[in-house]
């Protein structure tokens, strides 16, 4: 069996090394390769996607989640299954749902109750807290800080350094579809869906 990461990009090359470290001494003998139509030298072998078995193992290693559901739906056409990754030093709770091809890197967390939809990508030390509800295709970059009681909506891209005030269990704070949440933000109320808002406190952009 391969497990094949899309794309040969920053985001692919970073997962390289934690996935070799949790693939060593397994019995499967699983082959890490990247899947790229575009790139022809990289650390790992470099495959098509046509070059890809049914039964292999994929992971979306792009940023953008519209971009990531485009891949899925390639992937899942070849009949390839999605691997979901939690880095060695990720931490997520034992009553947090987790859909499909969720990559939790280094340092992540996820805490009580927190229901998460499919291809999830939480950067390095990003947190999703108690109560929460991602949706599918949503985006935390690296130290992205979602505290209780959130519900973020599909393709949701919460940027670098944010942070998302709590909620409460009678009125979650909601991040829109699609919107984007600015490097550095501190989100106070709602977010619109396909708003951007940046700055303390978060305000959207014109």
């Amino acid at each position: 069996m391969r497990i094949g990461i899309f794309g040969a990009g920053g985001q692919g090359r970073e997962l390289v090394q934690p996935l070799r470290e949790s693939l060593t001494g397994q019995a499967d003998g699983a082959q890490l390769v990247f899947i790229d139509d575009n790139a022809t030298e990289a650390i790992l072998p470099v495959l098509r996607l046509s070059g890809m078995s049914a039964g292999d193992r994929f992971l979306c290693a792009v940023g953008n989640g519209r971009r990531r559901q485009e891949i899925e739906r390639r992937c899942l056409d070849a009949g390839l299954q999605p691997f979901s990754f939690f880095a060695a030093s990720s931490y997520v709770a034992d009553t947090v749902e987790v859909g499909p091809g969720a990559i939790f890197t280094q340092n992540t967390v996820a805490t009580a109750d927190a229901r998460i939809g499919r291809q999830f990508l939480c950067g390095v030390y990003a947190y999703v807290s108690h109560d929460c509800v991602i949706g599918d295709y949503v985006t935390l970059a690296p130290r992205a800080s979602i505290n209780g009681n959130i519900h973020i909506r599909d393709f949701a891209y919460v940027g670098s350094g944010a942070v998302i005030r709590q909620g409460t269990p009678d009125k979650p704070l909601v991040i829109g579809e699609g919107a984007t949440v600015g490097c550095g933000a501190v989100v106070l109320g709602d977010v619109p869906p396909g708003a951007t808002v940046v700055g303390n406190p978060a305000r959207a952009l014109k």
